[in-house]
């Protein structure tokens, strides 16, 4: 591949990954439910990985796909903590019985 069409591809796909984040951003503040801004959250961390992924490109190292595999963990456990929370409507410090436990 020629050296100058790979350097256009990068450079396009680093704009598009910031208009995207733009518009996730922009979900995240004026989503109208919580369900919104969770899936806009969920796409940030998508576009987390995908810009370490461009990073691994334009650095030519590895190292980076080893960022965007921690990136991706971290966003699937928030959105599946986030859906929790909306489900349930509360995040509970302990179990109910937990306090009956603890007395002797």
């Amino acid at each position: 591949m020629n050296e100058a069409i790979f350097d256009i591809v990068l450079a396009t796909s680093a704009v598009l990954l910031v208009a995207a984040a733009i518009a996730a951003g922009l979900r995240i503040v004026r989503g109208p439910a919580a369900a919104d801004r969770v899936i806009a959250l969920d796409m940030l961390s998508l576009l987390g990985v995908a810009a370490a992924g461009l990073a691994a490109l334009v650095a030519d190292s590895v190292a980076f796909v080893d960022i965007a595999l921690g990136v991706a963990l971290v966003g699937f456990l928030a959105t599946v903590a986030f859906a929790g929370y909306i489900a349930h409507g509360n995040i509970p410090a302990s179990r109910p019985d937990a306090a009956a436990e603890r007395r002797p």
